[in-house]
């Protein structure tokens, strides 16, 4: 029985850290933002071990710990990492530190509560990637709604209680039907740890019922569409680092759910249904990239952005069974779910940065509509070449991090189907064509009114986080092996369990 290791000070720390930000309080803001500050920064020190002592060669879960939880549901708290939930982890620790810095002075309502919401909802989510017990991933599952119900709620836009209330119902609904999945798994086999879940053989039409329970769930959270309208509210009306956080994080959750749950636990049913997932997959690709094209709003227009990108993850998820029928070998089926993940993190790093360049631009002229901008570049050059830089990322243009999800999912869309490929091709245009309309609009031509013509360049602080965001978008798209490299044995371990059948001799 393994104790308390680094993977317990990584989600616990930055939840400490949020309870002594409270504790602080209004009258010590001053203290609070550098406490917050040094619980993130923290965060991402100690995270760093992790990479430099993970073990490339094998895909069973390392720096495991594992303590009586719930002993009458022989529920643990079991905690461990694996190629797939490393870099999510990683980059929860990473973004979370532009979030803090990003609202330094921004924020005048209630501060310290605003940076102990995020500190606490990053453990929480470090604990949604670390959890290798379904029950205790549940629990960190839910539990990570509450602060982003309350940044939403307490300091989001004019509609926030709608936008709350809608993103809560949403994303709870869908869970509830988890858990009846899980609990139904735990009745079967009488464990709820992952290794016990992914080997409980089971019929097909078990498998149906929870899979399509699980796709209730990480359907939402991705989301994919019809359940995506949730989002667009929740993005307009968030604070900027609850935008960031969202679009960065919390949609990977649902990718997560589909490689970590679905594949493994309902091989069989994921066979069956893969024209299901590919079928939205592709509607999200083709259909959200045309709405985005015609927004108004900056938010909202990155919001369906994000729609449109991770519908390449779920398409590079479940293209597997097509790949072997149209080829007759698994030859590409790691590579569609190397283009998965690859593609959320790269989504996590890009779109994160493409809200907090429409925060810079609101703090200044507090507006997110297109049409109050124009002819940035004159007056803000530096913010205006990190956002170009950030556009051309997510519209895909290689030497970006966004080119390299995108082009290993196209390349094992073609092993599977022309089709596939062809649309998921075919409509990178259109994600150029949105993304580069909205920079020629609010970047270029000439100075579109007074407020333009005041706006001041990037401060220190807004130069930091910008940076080093661009570090990673570029860094990921020029050198992308060591994150192949991390996610390699357990890719093809996930491949070899989503490709053998479950179904009782």
């Amino acid at each position: 029985m393994q104790g308390f290791g680094i993977l317990s000070v990584l989600v616990w720390l930055p939840i400490l850290g949020g309870i002594v930000v409270l504790a602080l309080g209004d009258r010590r803001v001053a203290a609070a933002r550098w406490v917050a500050l040094l619980a993130a920064v923290a965060t991402v020190a100690i995270a760093i071990p992790l990479v430099t002592g993970f073990d490339r060669g094998t895909a069973e879960f390392q720096f495991v710990e594992r303590l009586p939880w719930i002993p009458a549901f022989n529920s643990w708290y079991h905690l461990g990492v694996d190629g797939i939930s490393l870099p999510l982890i990683l980059l929860t620790a990473i973004m979370t530190v532009p979030v803090i810095i990003a609202g330094w002075t921004v924020i005048e309502s209630r501060p310290t509560q605003y940076y102990a919401a995020f500190l606490i909802m990053a453990g929480l989510m470090i604990g949604v990637f670390a959890a290798i017990d379904g029950l205790l991933f549940y629990f960190f599952w839910e539990a990570m709604l509450i602060p982003m119900f309350l940044i939403i709620g307490v300091w989001g836009g004019p509609r926030r209680v709608y936008a709350t209330i809608k993103f809560f119902l949403y994303t709870f609904l869908g869970s509830v039907l988890m858990l009846v999945a899980l609990i139904y798994l735990y009745v079967q086999g009488g464990d709820y740890s992952l290794r016990a879940l992914h080997e409980l053989p089971l019929t097909l039409a078990e498998q149906r019922w929870i899979f399509l329970a699980f796709l209730a769930a990480f359907a939402v959270k991705v989301p994919m569409w019809p359940v995506h309208t949730w989002l667009p509210d929740a993005h307009v009306e968030a604070p900027t680092g609850g935008s960031v956080i969202l679009a960065a994080i919390m949609l990977k959750m649902g990718g997560y759910g589909f490689l970590r749950f679905s594949l493994p636990i309902t091989p069989d049913a994921s066979r069956e249904l893969d024209w299901l997932m590919i079928g939205l997959s592709l509607i999200a690709i083709v259909y959200i990239s045309f709405v985005a094209l015609v927004q108004t709003d900056m938010k909202k227009l990155i919001a369906y952005s994000s729609i449109a990108h991770m519908g390449f993850v779920t398409l590079g998820s479940f293209i597997a069974w097509d790949i072997a029928a149209s080829t007759g070998t698994l030859d590409g089926v790691a590579m569609g779910l190397d283009g998965a993940m690859v593609q959320m993190i790269s989504h996590g790093l890009v779109s994160g940065a493409m809200f907090l360049c429409v925060g810079v631009m609101y703090d200044r002229v507090h507006s997110r509509d297109i049409s109050a901008y124009g002819g940035v570049i004159n007056t803000m050059p530096k913010f205006a070449g990190f956002t170009v830089l950030f556009a051309f990322a997510n519209a895909g243009v290689p030497g970006t991090s966004g080119f390299v999800g995108e082009f290993l999912v196209i390349i094992a869309s073609f092993k599977a189907n022309f089709w596939y490929a062809f649309l998921a091709a075919t409509i990178l245009v259109m994600g150029a064509a949105y993304t580069l309309w909205l920079v020629k609009r609010v970047i270029f031509g000439p100075v579109a009114n007074d407020h333009v013509a005041r706006m001041p360049d990037l401060n220190g602080r807004e130069l930091v986080v910008l940076g080093s965001l661009a570090i990673g978008v570029l860094l990921l798209g020029l050198w992308p092996a060591p994150l192949l490299e991390i996610m390699n044995s357990s890719i093809h371990h996930l491949v070899a369990q989503m490709t053998t059948s479950k179904l009782p001799i």
